[in-house]
């Protein structure tokens, strides 16, 4: 009963009927598996989700971060919150292993990403990004799309690593990663090294660029007819998108940060990969969207004329409106990058509650 009501929900539908992918934005394993019967054929692994997995599975995981505790007596919060967080990928990566093989590595891939408070040290998230590529064979590694990230993600794509850029908002900031994705695969086949399929994604945080232009406009006080900046992410995802498939780049667009269907619907229908959280691919599987191609259907002009009027919808709409030096400043990077680091620091401090636990009265 259960296999009948996955195949057909529209998540399921939309997998079956159009090449749009879905991702599971989780790694918790009841989430991950709800996911997976609905079609998921990839998952994605962070400190704030490891967070969140620990909450909901703190049962399963408090004996075995008191093992690592005594196991790694000489190591920092930082180093063991770091080992939990590899061991809850490792754990959601073998359930993606049926789909890795079946896609031949273009999916079936769990998505860990590297420490953000590196971001301004591309070969530090080299190092770490090649360590997380041998945990497991469908391991893709997520590097943020910042000044130093688009340096490292050329070399990590050059040693091998299949690569999730995150941290990532704009047109000019894909335009880069895609670049870079492609320079180091050339590197690659210039020295006879295989390139094999290349399941490497570039992801558009849509939710989080409208979260920040809402901000500005009540801000500024400026007045936009209802809905207006509900599209200012699926405008530069669409746009993007063309863009992609006019100049062949091997890189995928990922749609992430969930705010309403459109960050699921208006994309149905691209080569694409749509990677909710549960909470949101129960709405939308719950929901009466027709699951319909919808990509190629342009934002209405007047929708995008409106939100040109304001500066940072430009400089992430327009293939010039940044250089990669301003990507690190860009507000929604400088948001995202401080909560991604907060969340470690979070994840630290639940782990110094094992290494060094309150002491009783």
């Amino acid at each position: 009963m259960a296999h009948a009501v996955a195949t057909k929900s529209p998540l399921r539908q939309m997998t079956e009927t159009t090449p749009t992918c879905l991702w599971n934005d989780s790694a918790a394993l009841e989430e991950l598996t709800y996911s997976i019967q609905h079609g998921a054929v990839g998952a994605t692994c962070n400190p704030v989700i490891v967070l969140d997995v620990l909450k909901q599975e703190i049962k399963t995981w408090q004996d075995r971060i008191r093992r690592l505790v005594h196991e790694m007596p000489d190591a920092t919060e930082s180093q063991i919150g770091w080992r939990v967080v590899e061991e809850i990928s490792q754990r959601s990566a073998a359930l993606l292993m049926p789909a890795f093989e079946k896609h031949k590595g273009k999916n079936g891939r769990l998505s860990l990403q590297t420490d953000p408070r590196l971001f301004r040290d591309a070969d530090a998230i080299v190092a770490q990004a090649v360590h997380f590529s041998t945990l497991a064979p469908n391991i893709i590694v997520k590097i943020p799309a910042t000044a130093a990230g688009i340096r490292a993600i050329e070399e990590a794509t050059y040693r091998g690593v299949c690569i999730n850029a995150t941290v990532c908002f704009s047109l000019p900031q894909c335009v880069a990663v895609a670049e870079a994705v492609e320079r180091g695969l050339q590197r690659r086949e210039q020295e006879g090294m295989p390139t094999g399929a290349v399941g490497s994604v570039c992801t558009i945080m849509v939710g989080r660029l409208d979260d920040w232009l809402k901000i500005v406009a009540d801000a500024r006080d400026l007045t936009f007819d209802p809905g207006v900046l509900d599209w200012a992410g699926v405008a530069v995802f669409k746009k993007t998108y063309a863009l992609f498939r006019e100049r062949g780049y091997r890189v995928r667009l990922l749609s992430a940060a969930f705010r309403n269907h459109y960050h699921w619907s208006e994309l149905i229908g691209g080569e694409v990969v749509i990677s909710p959280p549960y909470r949101w691919q129960v709405r939308f599987n719950a929901s009466d969207v027709e699951v319909e191609p919808r990509m190629d259907r342009p934002v209405n002009p007047d929708t995008v004329d409106a939100l040109m009027r304001l500066e940072d919808f430009r400089r992430a709409y327009m293939a010039d409106g940044m250089t990669v030096t301003e990507f690190d400043s860009f507000p929604p990077t400088v948001r995202t990058l401080r909560q991604f680091t907060a969340a470690c620091h979070d994840l630290e401090k639940l782990i110094r509650d094992f290494i060094l636990p309150e002491p009783a009265g």
